[in-house]
């Protein structure tokens, strides 16, 4: 695969996916948007990929959302399946994935780092949604994501305002999992990833797939829907290969069907 504005990498079961425009914060153009998406869709066909961690190139922005310069030249970008960067529309990448929020993530960054499961962010990292301060709103998903993802009024206060926060107020309401020095944050998102990979990859699959799907359903709802991957872990060598490990006191050796 060809790529010049996405890194990608595969290691040990773990995606390595960096947007590579570091000379203007990691913002996404067109060509930043089509190559995350053939990336993402790569993450879920490879089967021997089970997680994925998203990040940026250089230490000052994940990314900073659109590239507004772009779009000042050529006016506002069709987004290629998937939306904005490629993932944030997506229904079928139910692998888990973090985001390695290594400074700035800022509009549709955010809405990006919003799009995954996890996110681990270095300490100067700031966050925030500032599209109305450019006439613009967070119509990749942020006006949605991140009252789900936070205490109400708290999003409001930070769309309404376009207000940005550091990551370490992030980490405090809950926006981010963790927040450490900006050193460690490849290893921290590693560990977090490592620790996916000791579960079931058709269990994890299940597990997001329901929590998603079931959010805004009213919880008897949720606990009565069908659910495909669900189905598909329960028929799977992994949910016989769980138990028998247990029993027999040696780790399960997965086999993700």
């Amino acid at each position: 695969m060809q790529l010049e504005f996405v890194r990608y990498e595969k290691r040990d079961r773990i995606a390595y996916v960096t947007i590579n425009r570091p000379e203007v914060m990691n913002a996404l153009h067109p060509p930043a948007n089509e190559e995350l998406s053939r990336v993402w869709d790569d993450v879920a066909a490879d089967p021997a990929v089970w997680v994925a961690i998203l990040t940026g190139a250089g230490e000052r922005a994940f990314s900073a959302g659109n590239d507004l310069k772009w779009t000042a030249l050529h006016g506002v970008p069709r987004m290629p399946k998937g939306g904005f960067g490629g993932l944030v529309a997506r229904d079928d990448l139910w692998k888990p994935l973090i985001a390695a929020v290594n400074g700035v993530a800022l509009g549709g960054g955010l809405e990006i780092a919003l799009a995954c499961d996890i996110i681990v962010a270095a300490d100067h990292a700031r966050l925030g949604l500032p599209e109305p301060r450019v006439g613009l709103m967070a119509a990749a998903g942020g006006v949605h994501r991140l009252p789900r993802a936070i205490p109400f009024r708290i999003a409001m206060g930070m769309m309404l305002t376009g207000r940005q926060i550091p990551a370490a107020e992030a980490a405090r309401i809950g926006l981010v999992n963790e927040v450490v020095p900006q050193a460690e944050l490849m290893a921290a998102a590693e560990r977090w990833a490592n620790e996916i990979l000791e579960c079931s990859p058709l269990a994890v699959q299940a597990s997001k797939q329901a929590a998603v799907q079931g959010l805004g359903r009213p919880l008897a709802e949720a606990m009565a829907a069908h659910y495909p991957l669900v189905q598909r872990l329960f028929a799977s060598e992994d949910v016989v290969e769980g138990p028998r490990a247990f029993a027999e006191k040696r780790k399960p050796v997965w086999k993700g069907r």
